[in-house]
């Protein structure tokens, strides 16, 4: 399963590079096919898939289920706009209400987009209809690139090329609940947080932070904002990250479609209602194609026993992955993995990934992040584990870095 140069990736780079915007820099490779948790490049090279679009594909590749639902429903009703609904709009709002009401819909409402980015900047429109435009973010959180969402990423680097972005937004650091409430005041709209950082490399907070969040926000009147457009939709081994923790705004998309892009911001009691007729509008959001994939999604993350599937072999593959003495940390819950390396050689183990036959993605220079597709076999798991330490071993010698660097 090793990947080799040749020339049709050469010359797609080079068609790449004649065509497309240079905003994600030379592809890795062209991916032609998959099935499950496995992908197949143009040249016939196989990969499992640890990135699963970057926690999008919850099903894998070509699954049934949504292959079906997706097909049925575009032969029978492909787009009708907002002016109308259709049965499958109307069954994954009712079905997204349920989950978070643990099997009793919550009282709320939902507003469909096309992407986490788009959910976010519902929610943020949603949080200025309070009659406050205060909002207190945290360090490390990643929301989205349009304009509102960026406003409320905090790394640097995503943002200074387009300030001054909208919004009053103070950045606090994550997991610190006292700083959270020193920044939050009478005047706060939200707090948004997410229940795990994925892009920041996997971080978990302490234990009680989303509670603490939820106490400082009822003190000052605040909404609590939860952010789970990656770590939502089973990631984590349950439906939601923050489950136990009653949230005003959830915002949810990746996982949800299985790949058809589909996102929902939900404001929950009062907070669903703060957007009203000609506050907000989206021409494809809500499709029923879209939401045929999202129930297709839900339902087969049901029947197969999925949530459970991600908590039992999370723990198998943090377990495996922190027995080599150059991984120096591994957190995470489910099938979101993040893993800290005692050497700054994350993109050479990416390469090194591919080389071997896996696809992993590095969120920083010493951090890796894993969010395969729930559908992962054991057998697959194996097979990183047992690739791991020489993957490690051609990183390492790669980066010039000693197997102990850091410690």
């Amino acid at each position: 399963m090793s990947a080799t140069s040749s020339d049709t990736m050469q010359q797609a780079r080079e068609r790449y590079a004649a065509s497309l915007m240079n905003t994600f820099g030379p592809p890795k490779l062209q991916l032609v096919r998959g099935a499950g948790a496995h992908v197949w490049d143009a040249d016939g090279n196989e990969y499992v898939d640890f990135l699963g679009g970057i926690a999008v594909n919850a099903l894998g590749h070509a699954h049934p289920a949504l292959v079906e639902a997706v097909t049925t429903q575009l032969s029978t009703l492909g787009h009708v706009s907002n002016f109308f609904t259709t049965e499958p709009q109307l069954a994954l709002a009712e079905k997204l209400l349920e989950l978070l009401g643990g099997g009793t819909p919550a009282d709320g409402r939902v507003f469909f987009t096309n992407s986490g980015a788009e959910a976010n900047e519902a929610a943020f429109k949603l949080t200025r209809r309070t009659g406050r435009t205060h909002v207190v973010a945290t360090e490390g959180g990643f929301h989205g690139r349009t304009m509102g969402a960026l406003a409320l990423t905090s790394k640097e680097a995503y943002r200074a090329p387009f300030e001054p972005l909208p919004g009053e937004v103070t950045f606090v650091p994550y997991g610190d609940a006292d700083a959270l409430a020193a920044a939050v005041t009478d005047a706060t709209a939200a707090i948004l947080v997410e229940p795990i950082q994925g892009e920041a490399g996997v971080v978990v907070p302490p234990a009680g932070y989303l509670a603490a969040a939820r106490a400082v926000a009822d003190e000052h009147g605040a909404l609590l904002w939860i952010d789970e457009v990656q770590t939502g939709m089973g990631r984590t081994g349950r439906w939601f990250a923050s489950e136990g923790v009653r949230a005003d705004i959830v915002t949810v998309a990746k996982g949800l479609g299985g790949g058809f892009p589909i996102g929902a911001c939900i404001g929950l009691g009062e907070a669903g209602a703060l957007l009203q007729p000609g506050n907000h509008g989206t021409t494809f959001g809500g499709n029923p194609v879209a939401c045929a994939a999202g129930l297709a999604v839900i339902g087969t993350i049901e029947a197969e026993g999925l949530l459970e599937r991600a908590t039992v072999l999370g723990q198998k593959l943090r377990d495996g992955l922190t027995a080599d003495p150059r991984v120096s940390e591994v957190r995470g819950e489910g099938l979101m993995i993040g893993l800290d390396l005692t050497a700054e050689a994350a993109a050479e183990v990416v390469a090194a990934g591919l080389r071997h036959g896996f696809v992993l993605n590095n969120t920083t220079p010493g951090r890796i992040r894993l969010v395969p597709p729930l559908v992962l076999t054991d057998d697959d798991a194996d097979a990183l584990l047992r690739a791991w330490p020489r993957i490690l071993d051609d990183a390492y010698a790669a980066a010039g870095a000693s197997d102990l660097e850091g410690s």
